[in-house]
């Protein structure tokens, strides 16, 4: 587990290499700078790390145009921990914060406070009050404080760029294949389990109800997914519905999902719902009856899916990979 810094003053390592950003989703953008840290730190013997921001800066400076995120500060925790890293700074982003010039940024945070031997980045990198700094200013005011500064192309999928907003607009429009193979895993949202209005269990089959955590949800529509119990160690194959339920005139967005396979237990508290393929637009119809009949032919169409990627039959422990999902 990595160690989490939530001030500067508290940081404790005598020397580090760090990359710097926001990380919302940890994609594999974000993974090749981080794993270039780890790299460059065992060679200079210093600690590797990462420094990031909470709230997300676009809430302090454009609230009005703030993207909806795709990881938690939890999610995005856990996931850069994952990493290997040695150390998370969480830098609390405030009005005060960013009206630091880049000069400041690197006297103060990098060469003070995370007593910096290099600082990894992504060509477009920009930092200081109104993004004054780039990778060449970077690189200048390395050469005067002392830091070294390296500079990481940008990760491309099938021939298109790696990056949060990308792989947001992928996710609001249902592409969630595609979002997984620039994510390098499924697109995943987590949540609490509440109680429904009763129907599915009553007129069509039975579903969890999630309350998501997540503020981004993908598209309306019904896909394959896979269902972790968040605080124990059951998983399942599972098809899910998001949308507000047209066929029994609802009008609020609902994430439902149905198990292929038994509970085998007490429903979980709370899941992690992993999104792997789209299957149909959500669509009102004319009785519950005919809904149930869609259900169905959804659930075999996911238990066909699980059969061919060789997931179905051994769920628990296994991973869904991009490679699986193409």
């Amino acid at each position: 587990m990595s160690q989490i810094y939530t001030n500067l003053e508290a940081f404790a390592e005598p020397a580090s290499v760090v990359t710097i950003g926001n990380f919302d989703g940890v994609h594999l953008g974000h993974r090749r700078l981080l794993g270039r840290v780890i790299e460059l730190a065992r060679q200079l013997s210093a600690a590797a790390g990462v420094l990031t921001f909470d709230p997300h800066p676009a809430r302090v400076l454009a609230p009005q145009r703030a993207p909806k995120l795709l990881t938690t500060r939890e999610q995005r925790l856990e996931l850069l921990s994952a990493t290997g890293v040695d150390f998370i700074v969480l830098i609390p982003f405030t009005c005060e914060f960013s009206f630091m010039s880049a000069e400041e940024f690197a006297v103060r945070v990098l060469r003070e406070g995370l007593r910096a031997r290099a600082v990894v980045v992504g060509e477009n990198f920009r930092f200081g009050h109104r993004a004054e700094g780039d990778v060449g200013v970077l690189r200048r005011l390395g050469e005067i404080y002392g830091f070294a500064v390296e500079v990481i192309p940008r990760v491309d999928v099938r021939g298109q760029p790696v990056s949060s907003s990308a792989i947001r607009s992928l996710v609001e429009r249902g592409r969630v294949g595609s979002a997984c193979r620039m994510l390098g895993r499924p697109y995943t949202i987590e949540g609490r389990i509440v109680p429904g209005r009763g129907v599915g269990s009553r007129q069509t089959v039975p579903t969890l109800n999630l309350e998501p955590f997540n503020e981004l949800l993908p598209a309306r529509g019904v896909y394959i997914t896979r269902t972790t119990e968040i605080e124990g160690s059951r998983t399942w194959p599972s098809i899910t519905n998001v949308g507000v339920r047209p066929t029994f005139d609802g009008d609020s967005l609902t994430v439902e999902t149905f198990l292929l396979q038994n509970l085998d237990g007490a429903a979980p508290a709370a899941i992690r719902l992993s999104f792997l393929r789209w299957v149909r637009e959500e669509r009102k119809f004319e009785s519950p009856e005919q809904l149930r009949e869609q259900i169905l032919r959804d659930v075999e169409r996911a238990r066909s899916y699980f059969r061919r990627v060789q997931v179905f039959g051994g769920l628990k422990g296994s991973a869904v990979t991009p490679q699986n999902l193409r």
